[in-house]
């Protein structure tokens, strides 16, 4: 039950004391993220631990100059990662096959995976963390930071340390919005009103709305935060990263 309290209890925390996290706990971290669920028991992920200031720096400059990236002791970067598993199966008169965008979601979804167990062994320990979420976005550039090679591409990234801050929880959905049962339930508009009723009522929702000049909450999303632009030249950079990185083959041809 206290895996379960940690759980429902989650902040993202982006302030950190300074303060090292025990090796034990780190440890327990790894641990707990190489017991995730994964396709087939390939395990086809890998996690880059960073602590050094240097580091630290580059991957500030790199995520847009996020504070939390210099505060936090400890950041992880979590790669799919099909590199390893190749040269295994190189090493054992075995052909692999893993150069297509398949691989690289089977990959992806496994570090996810494993991202999130490390996140909740983290804040069973007392630990707090945040997701980066420009990991994709820079994934060039963290490419080459980490010196990755082929069939390695970074996916998900985890700031962590000691708590020096106490937000409430954001809010979120009512389990009637993501809920279905047996069959995917269509929203109807009156479905809409409902789900998103709260949300639009904060005063941070509203305030939210105030300060980026729109008439509603959507707009901020779809006009400020996430625009059609941002969205397309990003989806453009990490496609050629898939293809740098040797998964876009996508045919059956030797």
């Amino acid at each position: 039950m206290e895996t379960l309290k940690t759980l429902l209890e989650h902040k993202t925390i982006r302030k950190y004391k300074d303060k090292p996290i025990e090796e034990e706990k780190l440890t327990n971290i790894f641990k707990a993220a190489s017991r995730a669920s994964t396709t087939g028991g390939m395990q086809v992920y890998s996690i880059i631990k960073t602590e050094d200031e240097k580091m630290k720096d580059k991957l500030h400059e790199i995520h847009f100059g996020m504070p939390m990236l210099k505060e936090a002791p400890v950041t992880l970067t979590f790669v799919a990662d099909f590199n390893r598993f190749n040269k295994w199966c190189e090493a054992r008169n075995a052909k692999p096959v893993y150069d297509n965008f398949m691989s690289f979601m089977t990959a992806a979804i496994d570090a996810v995976i494993a991202a999130q167990n490390a996140c909740v062994a983290a804040e069973d320990q007392g630990l707090g963390i945040c997701y980066i979420g420009t990991v994709t976005y820079q994934a060039k550039k963290l490419i080459d930071l980490f010196e990755l090679p082929k069939g390695v591409v970074p996916v998900a990234c985890i700031t962590i340390g000691y708590p020096n801050e106490d937000y409430p929880q954001v809010d979120r959905l009512p389990l009637d919005a993501v809920v279905h049962n047996e069959k995917y339930h269509d929203y109807s508009e009156e479905d809409i009103d409902k789900v998103y009723e709260y949300k639009e009522s904060l005063d941070s929702s509203k305030q939210f709305i105030e300060e980026n000049n729109k008439e509603t909450l959507p707009q901020v999303f779809t006009e400020v935060r996430y625009p059609k632009k941002m969205n397309v030249d990003f989806s453009n950079t990490l496609l050629e990263v898939l293809e740098e990185q040797g998964f876009m083959n996508n045919s059956m041809d030797e």
